[in-house]
């Protein structure tokens, strides 16, 4: 069987199985499974797969059809133009998260602006904190941004903190992104207290600063859905993805009331809480972030209109 064989055959099957995104998937995997770039696939059509490339790419379609996702198929998956290692233990990330970078990037901007400042574009003397990092994407994609800033990425999630270990090893931010087994803030107000992350060896003990304990950034994409929306989620992401990332209570957004009252403790004042929404969370977020303790609330709505980000300064 050729390459353009392969293709054809491979988005007949997850067709014909109503497997989303067919065509993507089919090309994902057959790369996979013969180690090829895309250009190679594209430019040589008619190269022949060895029946080894065949057995493997029939072995990806099938557990496709059954339901895996395709990133955890190919173990990969790109955010913010960077590839992340993900597995079971952590939440694939998705595109319309970088609307938190964005947002995240233009109000550190601002405020800088408003303060008569110059932008702080390298993040130095920043302390930023990424609550619930998974996979460590956000964590990462900003310390790519912000090389200056110290970044701590917290998860409850040991099993994820070393997926997000790996990949911050893989983008080379080790030195400035400090990874923390946490529920929310517990762990992270000890100041002064050395951590080793599990698994790890003495590279990744550290110590958190004396000051601050208080932040200048807070950034999340917390769990927001709800359980009863659980039968009509896609079987890949219900029965594939760790229910501790998805699940924000029965409705969804129960978690950002905890969320936002220690957020509230431990930025500084002016500091920034940028949060990503559910699709349906706002009309319950918002009111959590008024005034005394809130000011310049921004809600930031994803390409497809549903508001996506919000955004707030500590009074």
């Amino acid at each position: 069987m050729d390459f353009r064989s392969a293709l054809k055959h491979g988005i007949a099957q997850l067709r014909a199985a109503h497997v989303s995104s067919d065509t993507l998937a089919a090309e994902l995997l057959l790369l996979h499974a013969t180690q090829k770039e895309r250009t190679y696939l594209y430019s040589h059509p008619e190269a022949e797969l060895t029946n080894e490339e065949e057995r493997a790419y029939q072995s990806l379609l099938d557990r496709r059809i059954s339901g895996v996702p395709v990133q955890h198929l190919t173990g990969k998956q790109e955010f913010w133009g960077l590839s992340f290692e993900v597995t079971p233990d952590v939440l694939i990330p998705r595109p319309e998260t970088e609307h938190l970078i964005e947002v995240t990037l233009d109000r550190l901007a601002l405020r800088e602006l408003r303060a008569g400042r110059p932008n702080k574009n390298d993040g130095l003397g920043l302390f930023i904190v990424d609550i619930g990092t998974g996979s460590g994407c956000i964590a990462i994609a900003l310390a790519k941004e912000l090389p200056q800033a110290q970044i701590f990425a917290s998860d409850i999630s040991a099993e994820a903190l070393v997926v997000a270990r790996r990949n911050a090893e893989k983008h080379s931010v080790c030195a400035h992104v400090h990874f923390i087994e946490s529920n929310l803030f517990d762990r992270l107000s000890l100041a002064g207290t050395r951590y080793v992350l599990p698994n790890e060896g003495p590279a990744s003990l550290f110590r958190i600063p004396e000051e601050p304990t208080r932040f200048d950034l807070i950034v999340s994409n917390p769990p927001y859905i709800g359980r009863r929306e659980a039968p009509s989620l896609a079987r890949e992401v219900r029965d594939h993805e760790p229910s501790l990332a998805l699940y924000g209570g029965d409705e969804g957004y129960e978690f950002y009331a905890g969320l936002i009252a220690q957020s509230a403790e431990r930025l500084r004042p002016g500091g920034l809480l940028i949060l990503e929404l559910g699709h349906d969370s706002l009309p319950a977020v918002q009111p959590l972030l008024e005034p005394p303790l809130w000011t310049n609330v921004g809600v930031t709505n994803d390409l497809a209109g549903i508001p996506r980000v919000i955004s707030a300064e500590r009074a």
